[in-house]
Parts: C-alpha cells; structure tokens; sequence
C-alpha cells in the first residue's frame, strides 16, 4: 500500500487539531514517528515525537532535520559526525535501519531510527516515515559518556580541569588554541603558569569557591598565553566531585572574547566619534521615529536629545520637502545608501539651513534592515563661501569688463558712464553718479556728467552740488567717504540755504564718494553712490570702487590726451592739405615752362640739363599728388568713378608703356589670354598697379628682371608684382602699409612712405585685398585682388 505525505497535516484550526492527531493511524504507535517530503519538510509527527521537543518543530520546517546527527563509534574513542543521516536518507532515497542518532535539542539522548521511503501512484518519490526508538539505559550510560568525550574535544573554548592544589589534569584542543600550549606541556603543572602576577588573587577566590561546592559563572579576567599575550576571558568553575560526592577538582571552561573586546572598543570609539562630531548624527526605524541623537545634531537643530526620541522625523522637514522622506525609505529598504544628497532641513526655530544627508540602512545580527543613520552636515558656510566666491567672480567680470572697454573706448561719456554703472552694481548702491569737477568764478561748483539708477529728472530741478563740508573732502581734498548714515554726520546740514537735504532730493541715507585723480595728482571729478537704506556700503566695497575710480582716471587721461592727439592730427592734415595744393600751382607752372624751354632749345648740355630738370619737377609733382590724395582720403573726399573694363587689357597696356619708362629693368608679364572683366575705377586701380610696379624697380636695383602676373582664383582676379630685391622682415611686412612708414634698410632711396599705404586705402576701397610675401635678400611679392564682373 502506498502512502502519500500531507495526509494527516501536524497542525490544523485549533477546533480541529486534538481530532485529527488522534485518528492518525500513527498516533497510537509506542514509538516517535513523524514524515516529510522529499524536500525534507515536516509533514507529520506524532505526540511521542511531539514530546521529545521543548519547541516542536511546525509543519514545512526543514531545518529541524539538521537536529538529527549521527553518533558513530570508531576504535577506542567516540566521536559525533555533524551530519543529518535523516537528510542523507531522503537525499539519496536510501531507508534507514537501526541507525544511531543524537538529538542535540534533547540533552543529547540517543535513539535508533528506520525509516520507510514514501512513493506516489506513478512511482515518483514523495517522501518518507522515520521511527525513534530510544538506546537501553546501561547502553546510553556508556554512549553518553563517549559523547561528552567527543563534545569536549570538539569545542572551540578551552575545557580544563585540576585538582583542589591547582595542578592541571586535563586540557583539550580547545585549551591548546587559544593557550598556544600543547597537553604534554601542561599536564601537572600548576594552573598560575596562565595568570597574570596581577591576576593571581583570583585564584584563592576561585578555588575558595570550589571548596565550598559553588560555581564560579562567566568571571571576566585576564589569562597570559604561552608567548606571555594577554588573553580576555569569560571563565565558568565547576566542582568535580567523586563517586562519594566528594569534591576533588575544579572544570574550567574558558572562552576567549577578544573578539567581544574588540568589538566592545570598536563600539566605544564609534560612540566617542559619534558624540564629538559635528555633524548630525540620527538614527531612526522605519515608522520614521527618531531613535539616537547625538550632541552634533543638538547643535545643528537646536532640540535636546529629550526633546526628539520617540518623535518622527518629519519635525526636522519642511513642508514642501515631505516627499524626500519617502523616497529615502524606499531606498533603504533595498539596502542603498544615499550619499551627499543636498536639501534643506529645519531647526527648532523654524530656519530653514542647508544640508547634505548620507544615509546608510541600520541591520540587526541577521543582516535584516531595522532602520536607518542619517548624517546630516550644515552646509551654510560652505553656500556663503560659493555665494561670496559667485559674487567675487561676478566682480572680477564686471571689473575685467570695465577695464577692456575704458581701454579700448576713447569716448569719454561711453567711459564715464560705463565707470558709474558698475561701480553702482558692484556697491549696491540705489543710484551712483559722475561729478566732473570744475569751477565757477567763485570756485565752488560742480558738474554732473553721468547718472546710474535714478533718473537725470532727479537732479535737475536742484542745481550743482557745491563743494560743501559733505562733498569738499572728495572733490578739494581727494578723500573717500563712506557713511552708513549721513544724516548723523556732523557735517551734514551746515550750508545755507537748505540746511539739510533739499525738497525733492533723493532720500539719501547710506553714503559713499571716491575721488577720480588723473595722473598728474589733480581732481577729475568723483563718484557718488546713494542708498535709502542705513550701511548699506563696506570696506570692501569702498576698496572695490577706489579700483575702478583708477582705471577710470587712466582711461579719462587717455581720452584727454588722445582728444588732444586728434586735433593735432586734424590740424597737421588741414596743413598737409593746403601746403600740398599751394604747392600744385606753382609746380605745374614751373612744369610748363621747362617744357616750352625744352622744345626751343637745341644746344645738348642745355638740353640735357633741362630734361634733368623736368625729371624732378614730375617727381616733386608726384609726391605733392601723394599728399594730395592722402588728405583726400583721411577727410574722406578721394572720389571713385567706377566702370566696367577688361583688367587684361588694362595690364598690358601698362606693361608696354612700361618698357619706355625704366632702362635698367625687364619687365616679364604672365597675363593669359582671357579677358578679366571687372568694375572698378580705372585710374586708381592703373595708379595701383604702377605704384607696385615702381617700388619693385626702386628697391631692386641691382635686379634685372620685374614680374607681372594675372591670374583668376575663386571669383576673384589676382594681380601680382614680383621683385628680386632687398627684400623684408617679417616685422617690416606688417608696418609697410601705413603712411610714412620707411623701412631702415631703404635708406638712400627717395620716397614719403605713402605709395603703399595710398595703394592699400585704393584697394580697400574695392572691396579688394593687399598683401605680401617676402624674404630678406631675395625680392618681395605684392599681390592684390578684385571681384570678377558677373
């Protein structure tokens, strides 16, 4: 017959149970029987298995199985092997016969079991029945007495006996371990060879006690091991005492816990770490209730340690940040941690601070998540420190961007009210402004030249400050002044015919002003600042202004001087332009009548001395028309007549006249054979090109050949002049465009400077470019572009 496990359950409904354990057929056997599944887990047991446990075991429990052990005789000693025969037997569906087993949960009693495999109808395994039948008493005297024997030499703590003088009898493997001693080392000796000499009055205590038939329980102390290391201890005596019931020894069971110990520092040193720390240090369950609080969070929070145990969490949240909470016990109820998460929390006075939180789960001895610890850092400095390091930098950007626009603007209003606006931001001021300081006949006036923040309206109806007692120390005396309230200063209110602050003047409270002085000690002017609120200005801010007030004299002396620069500039082009025309008439006569001169007179020398003649007036005439069109173009009157016209054609006319001009040099053109049909002004591009041609022949002059080229590149026409000559430096290359510029090494070759520079303001005109390449000693290239005709 086939029986199937589940049947008859151990346990039902309470109104059920004592009916069903009773109709078990099992339940009248004289032995302990109960079954299991092929897992191994409890299906059944009756009230004699029941019996044998003082917490019997509860249906689907399978561990119960791992309480079964098998004792196993071999030769002269007895041992226990630590392992279920109840679980090898359903593991390798092997039945049992006659066994003997050890249930540890029963002080140890032994028992024979048999068991008998269960299968199911289609022959699958399902499980099995075992039967406990206990050993006779005379067998299990002599079996419990091997177990004890195999119990002491398998414990980890040292087991030690000796007698009533404490000489060692007996110690076993544990003893060896943690004394470091073998047994043939301590065998007969006297039991102090393990204390220390200031532990030594603990054993006449001990074996006082002995004598008197007590026992010594879990005494802490100290005992020395082989190597004279000190070894903590929990020690528990017992009497050994004879047949007679006569006391003639001590068994000491020895357990080291350094371990406890070290645990126990590590414990101190955490709680010390913890309670001089100064950060929050909390620990709560998972209801949110607060369960630790150090001294750390007092300080953060402000509440007593009596004042937040027992209370929830949430007392330190605000409102709008509740939902944090819930996310963070989500967390750690998976076992994360939450490191440097920054938000904010509350204290006992409502305030609101900055905080970072790391949070760690809270595990109990079985690895199970009971809560968690929060450390909580008030960041409040660290947020100041960036707020200041954000505003410093905002500073330094404005001041840097201060200082790239006054040099780079000659404009002195652009630069003054540049000055005053961020001098106003950077202060905090309500409204800052510019003084330019001058003076009427009776020397006491002052002009107001840029505003920030308030509108120009404000002051116009007021008049011009005056160097009263207020604003003479800044404007007379070059001295700051900075007041958190001015209406208290002692100065204030002492001109007629106000006597105070005028009707309708800004409600000045907070007060600063920072003299701007040019370079050569005298007052340009100062900056004011107001604020309607009291000390509103600092040190450092007072520092900050003084800054810009100094860049803003540099950039005020500049303007000044280049102002100065301008019109003298203006007034050398006005000359440069009238004595260039004066000089045009008379040229252009003298032109003439050398030239009559020259068709009348036959005679050689005469001849040859007025074509010498007539040569330098053409250059003389040609330097004044250099002159001439410079003027023109910095007053911005040279005119351009543009046309349509084949470059090509232009060129090679050029390059014919060409031959008839020079004597010493050959001109080799490369023109192609297209037309370059551009639209420019045809004269000036021709003046261009021979301007170009000129300087080659010029500064070759021991060079036979001069090289024209045209080309066309990417929509644009490319016209070249090469020579083999002298050459120039790179710092040359980039001077050799402005007007005057002559280099060192063209000395002895006449010239202003100005043929370059007019060709460039030619070609710049046509939206073309100049350029050059060059190398010292073998020749230069100038090249210049034009855009190509549709």
């Amino acid at each position: 017959m086939k029986s199937k496990p589940g049947d008859h359950p151990v346990t039902k409904d309470a109104n059920n149970q004592e009916a069903a354990l009773a109709a078990h057929p099992f339940e009248q056997f004289p032995v302990a029987v109960f079954t299991c599944d092929k897992e191994g887990k409890l299906d059944y047991a009756n009230t004699r298995f029941r019996a044998l446990w003082k917490n019997p075991p509860q249906k689907a429990d399978k561990n119960f199985l791992e309480e079964f052990i098998e004792f196993n005789p071999t030769q002269a000693t007895s041992q226990i092997t630590a392992t279920s025969p109840l679980k090898l037997s359903l593991d390798q569906q092997i039945p049992l016969e006659n066994r003997k087993i050890i249930l540890k949960t029963s002080n140890h009693p032994v028992f024979l079991i048999s068991s008998q495999l269960i299968y199911e109808e289609d022959n699958s395994f399902s499980g099995a029945s075992f039967s406990l039948v206990p050993l006779p008493d005379a067998q299990d005297d002599g079996i419990n007495q091997a177990i004890l024997s195999a119990i002491v030499e398998s414990s980890d703590d040292a087991i030690i006996s000796k007698d009533l003088q404490g000489y060692i009898t007996s110690w076993n493997k544990g003893a060896e371990r943690i004394f470091k001693y073998s047994e043939e080392e301590v065998i007969g000796k006297h039991i102090t060879m393990l204390i220390p000499d200031t532990r030594q009055a603990d054993e006449s205590l001990i074996l006082e006690t002995i004598k008197k038939g007590e026992r010594v329980d879990h005494f802490e102390t100290i005992r020395l091991d082989k190597k004279a290391q000190e070894i903590p201890l929990s020690i528990s005596v017992s009497p050994i005492k004879n047949s007679r019931g006569e006391i003639i020894g001590a068994s000491k069971v020895a357990r080291d816990i350094s371990d406890r110990y070290k645990s126990e520092e590590r414990q101190a040193r955490l709680s010390a770490i913890v309670e001089s720390s100064d950060d929050a240090i909390i620990s709560k369950d998972f209801n949110g209730m607060i369960t630790s609080w150090n001294l750390g969070a007092c300080k953060v929070f402000g509440y007593k340690e009596k004042e937040v145990l027992g209370k929830h969490i949430t007392i330190l949240i605000p409102e709008e940040r509740l939902k944090e909470e819930e996310l963070i016990i989500s967390k750690i109820r998976k076992g994360e941690r939450i490191q440097h998460f920054e938000t904010y929390r509350c204290t006992k006075d409502s305030k609101k601070i900055p905080v970072s939180l790391s949070i760690s789960p809270i595990k109990d001895s079985h690895g199970n998540i009971i809560g968690a610890s929060k450390i909580v850092r008030n960041i409040q400095a660290r947020k100041d420190a960036e707020d200041r390091i954000m505003t410093y930098s905002k500073k330094l950007e404005i001041l840097n961007s201060i200082g790239m626009d006054i040099s780079q603007n000659l404009d002195v209003e652009s630069v003054l009210q540049k000055v005053t606006d961020a001098a106003t931001k950077i202060s905090g001021a309500e409204f800052g402004a510019f003084f330019y300081n001058t003076e009427n006949e009776a020397g006491e006036s002052m002009m107001l030249y840029t505003l920030s923040g308030a509108p120009k309206e404000a002051f116009e109806d007021l008049g011009m400050p005056r160097h009263t007692e207020i604003f003479k120390p800044t404007f007379a005396n070059h001295k700051v002044i900075r007041s958190a309230d001015i209406t208290t200063d002692k100065r204030y209110g002492k001109n007629a015919p106000y006597l105070g602050m005028p009707s309708g003047h800004l409600p000045l409270v907070s007060y600063m002003a920072v003299p701007v002085i040019s370079k050569s000690g005298t007052s340009i002017g100062g900056l004011i600042f107001g604020h309607t609120k009291k000390g509103v200005f600092t040190l450092e801010h007072e520092i900050t202004v003084k800054n810009i007030a100094s860049q803003a004299a540099i950039a005020l002396d500049n303007s000044r001087l280049f102002e100065r620069v301008k019109a003298l500039n203006e007034k050398k082009d006005e000359f440069i332009a009238l004595a260039s025309h004066e000089l045009k008439t008379p040229l252009t006569t003298v032109k003439g009548y050398l030239q009559v001169l020259e068709k009348r007179i036959e005679e050689p020398m005469s001849k040859l001395f007025l074509g010498k003649s007539l040569n330098q007036v053409n250059k003389l005439n040609t330097l004044v028309e250099d002159l001439l069109n410079m003027s023109r173009i910095e007053a911005g009157k040279l005119e351009f007549r543009y046309e349509a016209f084949d470059l090509k054609d232009m060129l090679q006319e050029i390059s014919e006249t060409f031959v008839y001009s020079t004597g010493q040099h050959e001109l080799i053109t490369d023109l192609g054979d297209t037309k370059v049909m551009v639209k420019a002004d045809a004269p000036r591009i021709e003046q261009a090109v021979l301007n170009l041609l000129s300087n080659a022949i010029k500064y070759s002059p021991l060079a036979e050949n001069v090289y024209l080229k045209l080309a066309m590149e990417g929509g644009k026409a490319i016209v070249s002049v090469r020579d083999e000559g002298i050459g120039l430096t790179p710092y040359q290359q980039k001077q050799v465009f402005s007007r005057f510029y002559r280099a060192e090494s063209t000395k002895g070759i006449n010239g202003l400077g100005l043929g370059l520079y007019l060709t460039k303001q030619i070609i710049d005109a046509h939206k073309g470019e100049l350029s050059v390449k060059s190398e010292v000693g073998k020749g230069s290239e100038f090249s210049f572009s034009l855009p190509i005709l549709d």
